[in-house]
């Protein structure tokens, strides 16, 4: 009998139930025992509405206070030294000190998981590790499924995903070189949910998907000969691409079952099933685990049967492509939502109920199961004619837009810019939002509801406005921001005035932490139907004689950040979307506006996980911001933000940005990418992110001043702007003001050096 399977779902809750009891903790406003409580509650929910839809196999230790990758530091004992020395209260506190940074500790790097929007934290290496395999935290969530009655299938990170996503930090060791280290703690762990009652643990290898060279592969072959004889039995999880090229390494490996994303590649089945042992199990990840599109249950089943024919229906396991930490949690909630659109769509819940059917449909006949699959069949048929979808007038748009325009050389616009904006050495200045403080939200909910006039939400955001201008004033800043009070997310503001959007009320996904987005789907042909951000702007350049930013999202970021359509070419989609942001330049531009930003912290975490397809997706990923920048005459500077991204590998196509001015992350990772840009002979501009502002700990001006200052040593003064790493909405003003005021007194004070 063929089983369905899940590989993990959403922790934060349907209503967002564990960015508010974080958020409570860290406030102080609950104690440990809350935060626990709160956990539980929420395991307890998520295991029971998998075993309600009717699934075989539920995961355990998929749930996180923050990270998976930062819960498999603690499990595993490799917290840094700076954090086990500082004397921390509890290993919770260890914990969000490592995840939050504390008022004498930085917080660890962080950067996006694979190709998606999620963040991790990076584990670090060092000679000093003390791994001890102490933290029982898997073993205890499994217990506590057991206990509710339900025996679940408990998750853990492998160690060659581990260390390759690790960063060493000290020492003559590279990061292959630590794996003795790592896997006797492995096998502990392994060893105690066996047992602890586990028969299956499913370890997740998603670098498996990677461009990996021989000694990693080899590093696979040992990991697994060393940790399969006295583990239970072992589900070795592959996701986000295909591990077709190394199935020759793998299908060997002594583990009982192999899943593989059949989304993203569906090819691989025809390298595999020719060549499967008789002693696994094969698991078909067939409903998508990144995207909120109904499941095609025809094409899904056809691909299962083809399986069953060759490896037999007891040896198979459905799944989803990879964890449904990814998507929403329920579609139920979302009321308000146009029927049609609805009908085409699927959050983590309806996915657990297509895995059931498809495996039910596999073992008793697809004729059991044949509503389910006339309603598939009904809404890809809808959303392949529907004129909702497909608007003649974008295609012709995007035809008329014939080739890409060409800016003015770099020499020419820097001369003609500096003219207009006569920018002082080290100019400082934001990324583009202010808190959004719970005065901000409450009117715009208060708005939303109707019971707050447009015209007195306009005075509201007037005022506040207003108060950021005479804020950055005051500090000192020199190019300002207008706060972007108006904004819910830097791509739902943009996707609610765009055509072929649809939007929701709790369709939430974690990005980081307690940090959640509500991403847009992407549902039709893209267009603008009048300007989005010229008022705003406007009515902050109007205040203040300094330059004050146009903040706008650039296409690949805007597509990144979206559920995308699946059924055209991600390009066509991102062409659609560049030639709105080319029309909201174009205005600015018009009402006086001297500097655009357009932000693309996506186009790095865009990029395909094989280097093969990387070309491709460069090439028309480059030509979209490129071409919405391409409205800008000479006098306006484009400016493009990105950030917790690696350059290393792609520097000549951000150098083909031409954008003026970027800005990148460079406080966690220590002003390291500085070094790639420096090696690169990068001609443009940088703005360096001095000010970690996903940690609460406000930096002293000798601190910042020394990140600027190491700088200098690598680019030339000239290129050199100072600002915070990322937006700012999601801090308060006690801590904003402070480290801005710092950030300003740092870069005065180089700027008065550099004259004398």
């Amino acid at each position: 009998m063929t089983h369905s399977a899940n590989l993990g779902f959403p922790r934060i809750g349907a209503d967002r139930e564990l960015k508010r009891v974080l958020e409570a903790y860290w406030a102080g406003k609950i104690d440990q025992a809350g935060l626990a409580a709160t956990g539980r509650e929420l395991r307890a929910t998520h295991w029971y509405r998998q075993q309600q839809a009717g699934l075989d196999i539920i995961p355990s230790g998929d749930f996180s206070f923050y990270d998976q990758m930062l819960d498999m530091i603690m499990t595993l004992g490799a917290t840094p030294t700076r954090y086990r020395h500082a004397e921390l209260a509890s290993p919770l506190d260890t914990y969000f000190a490592m995840a939050r940074g504390t008022g004498e500790l930085p917080a660890m790097e962080m950067t996006k998981w694979f190709d998606t929007n999620y963040h991790y934290i990076v584990p670090e290496l060092s000679p000093d590790l003390a791994l001890d395999g102490e933290d029982r935290r898997l073993i205890s969530q499994y217990a506590e499924a057991k206990a509710l009655g339900i025996d679940t299938r408990p998750v853990i990170i492998g160690p060659v995903t581990f260390l390759r996503l690790a960063k060493v930090k000290a020492g003559d060791k590279v990061a292959l070189d630590y794996l003795d280290d790592f896997l006797p703690v492995y096998a502990e762990i392994l060893s105690a949910l066996g047992v602890a009652g586990a028969d299956w643990v499913q370890v997740d290898e998603p670098v498996l998907c990677l461009d990996l060279e021989p000694e990693w592969l080899s590093a696979v072959v040992r990991a697994y000969g060393y940790l399969a004889p006295t583990a239970p039995k072992l589900m070795l999880a592959t996701y986000f691409g295909s591990a077709a090229d190394k199935f020759s390494r793998l299908l060997p490996l002594p583990v009982a079952g192999l899943h593989v994303d059949l989304v993203r590649a569906p090819e691989q089945l025809d390298h595999l099933l020719p060549h499967w042992p008789d002693d696994k199990v094969l698991s078909l990840g067939l409903v998508d685990g990144r995207n909120v599109w109904r499941n095609d249950l025809s094409a899904s089943l056809a691909l299962a049967q083809n399986a069953a024919t060759s490896v037999g229906r007891d040896r198979l396991q459905v799944a989803p492509s990879c964890s449904l930490l990814h998507v929403p949690v329920d579609l139920e909630g979302e009321t308000a939502l146009d029927v049609e659109v609805a009908s085409w769509l699927a959050f983590a819940v309806q996915k657990l109920d297509e895995l059931v059917v498809l495996a039910g449909a596999l073992n008793e006949g697809r004729e059991a199961f044949a509503p389910a699959f006339h309603d598939s069949d009904d809404a890809a048929a809808e959303r392949r004619i529907s004129p909702r979808v497909h608007n003649p007038a974008v295609a012709s748009r995007i035809a008329a837009a014939g080739q890409l325009p060409a800016r003015p050389a770099r020499d020419v616009r820097a001369f003609k810019q500096q003219e207009r904006l006569k920018l002082v050495s080290f100019p400082t200045t934001t990324i583009g939002s202010f808190p959004q403080t719970d005065a901000v939200r409450q009117a715009r909910a208060t708005f939303r509801k109707g019971a707050l006039s447009a015209a007195q939400y306009d005075e509201f955001l007037k005022s506040e406005t207003e108060k950021a201008i005479r804020f950055q004033e005051a500090a000192g800043l020199d190019v300002l921001v207008h706060g972007e009070f108006e904004r819910n997310d830097m791509v739902e503001y943009f996707g609610e005035l765009l055509d072929g959007f649809l939007f929701t009320k709790k369709a939430w996904v974690q990005s980081y932490g307690s940090r959640c987005v509500k991403p847009p789907i992407i549902f039709g042909d893209v267009a603008r139907p009048e300007p989005m951000t010229v008022k705003w702007s406007s009515f902050a350049q109007s205040l203040t004689d300094k330059p004050v930013k146009g903040m706008l999202t650039g296409p690949v970021t805007i597509l990144q950040w979206s559920f995308a359509r699946d059924d055209q070419p991600r390009s066509v989609t991102c062409r659609q979307i560049a030639c709105a942001i080319y029309d909201e330049v174009r205005d600015l531009e018009a009402a006086g506006i001297a500097i655009v930003q357009i932000d693309e912290p996506a186009l790095r975490e865009g990029l395909p996980l094989r280097r093969s397809d990387w070309q491709g997706y460069l090439e028309w990923a480059v030509d979209c911001f490129r071409f919405s920048a391409s409205a800008a005459s000479a006098t306006t500077q484009i400016h493009t933000h990105m950030c917790y991204a690696e350059f290393e590998d792609i520097l000549p196509s951000i150098a083909a940005l031409d954008a003026d001015v970027i800005s990148i992350e460079a406080s966690r990772s220590d002003m390291s990418l500085l070094h790639v840009f420096r090696d690169f002979h990068y001609a443009n501009e940088i703005g360096l992110g001095v000010y970690d502002i996903h940690s609460p700990r406000c930096p002293t001006v000798s601190e910042l001043r020394e990140k600027i200052a190491s700088a200098t040593s690598v680019l030339e003064p000239g290129q050199i702007w100072v600002n915070p790493d990322c937006g700012l909405k999601t801090r308060r003003w006690e801590e904003v003001k402070p480290a801005l005021e710092n950030m300003v007194s740092a870069a005065k004070s180089l700027r008065i050096e550099s004259i004398r």
